[in-house]
């Protein structure tokens, strides 16, 4: 469970700055656990490896404009990344660079429109700090920029592109992407055939942000993260796994979901119980799953536990033989990048 064990080496050219012209004309990578095969083919086509009966379970989270600019009352700059409310007007967030936020200090923001006062230090090495007005969705719609990662150096052209097409519920500093080549037309296509489509909310927060750097991979300390399983979507996923139908978990937000909510019924089939939580669930090789039967991804970071949640569903060599198909046959890789599916 060695760190190196999950690092590849990328060629920098192979990192998406922008999303394709359409969404699912992407390329799709389908790695098959069972025959040890890899099939290269376009996004759509994703239907021709479905059945009726197999139910797709998709994260409809919402990215806010989470990232601010502020300064202090000295005139330095910082930027301020929201990560969550935990009560009316306070949030935890990133600031950057962090030794220029002290205890006490008052942020400005958008010339003083709203201000923040820093409150305290947070475990993982950011901030609490509380709002005045404590209201201000209103004024993150308005002065807010998307949280693109750090890898992307461009500015987005069109803001909705790092949302999925079926994004609801706001909350999100970080987009599950696998879900980005998903267009309402396929959607319809994949239930005509038989599929069932249904959602959970995964608010991606720190979790996505922080990479693994313990050499052993098993100390890393996982961030918390909040979900909602309604009632209807844990009855579909249930009744799958009651029949023997797949469960094709769209990113690995969606695992840790469900994962996270997995219990065993009386009968000694495990089952998803339908709530609101938080999860620290940190998945790696070696970890049994208990839901999922396939996974839909895209191609991550080194180092990330995304990358390490793949290799614990596809096996590390499977998983490594699909890594290195994928750079030599010049994937799109990263989050606006191309996609694959295990089967």
């Amino acid at each position: 469970m060695q760190l190196s064990d999950f690092k590849y080496h990328l060629p920098e050219g192979l990192i998406a700055q922008e999303p394709g012209a359409k969404r699912d004309e992407s390329r799709l990578l389908v790695l098959n656990r069972k025959n040890k095969t890899l099939k290269e083919l376009v996004f759509k086509e994703i239907t021709r490896f479905i059945d009726a009966g197999d139910v797709f379970v998709l994260n409809d989270t919402k990215v806010l404009p989470a990232r601010l600019t502020a300064r202090r009352q000295t005139g330095a700059q910082l930027e301020v990344l929201l990560l969550k409310e935990r009560e009316a007007g306070s949030w935890e967030v990133l600031v950057k660079p962090g030794k220029r936020a002290h205890l006490g200090d008052n942020l400005i923001f958008a010339k003083g429109k709203f201000t923040a006062e820093v409150l305290s230090r947070t475990s993982a090495g950011g901030r609490l700090i509380k709002f005045n007005p404590p209201n201000i969705k209103k004024l993150i719609d308005q002065y807010g920029q998307m949280p693109l990662p750090h890898y992307i150096k461009q500015k987005l052209r069109t803001p909705n592109r790092y949302q999925t097409v079926y994004a609801k519920h706001k909350g999100a500093v970080a987009a599950p992407t696998a879900g980005f080549h998903f267009t309402r037309s396929l959607l319809k296509k994949l239930s005509a055939k038989g599929a069932g489509i249904v959602y959970i909310t995964l608010h991606c927060g720190l979790a996505t942000f922080r990479p693994v750097k313990t050499p052993d991979i098993r100390n890393h300390p996982m961030e918390e993260e909040s979900y909602k399983i309604g009632t209807k979507t844990a009855r579909i996923i249930n009744q799958a796994k009651a029949s023997g139908r797949r469960v094709i978990a769209v990113g690995t937000t969606v695992v840790r979901a469900l994962e996270a909510a997995a219990f065993k019924n009386k009968k000694g089939v495990y089952q998803v119980k339908a709530q609101r939580g938080e999860t620290r669930l940190y998945i790696y090789p070696e970890y049994k799953f208990r839901i999922i039967d396939s996974l839909l991804t895209n191609f991550h970071l080194p180092d990330s536990t995304n990358l390490i949640l793949l290799n614990a569903f596809a096996g590390m060599k499977l998983a490594r033989q699909a890594y290195d198909y994928a750079v030599r046959k010049r994937f799109r890789f990263y989050s606006f990048g191309d996609a694959m599916l295990v089967e």
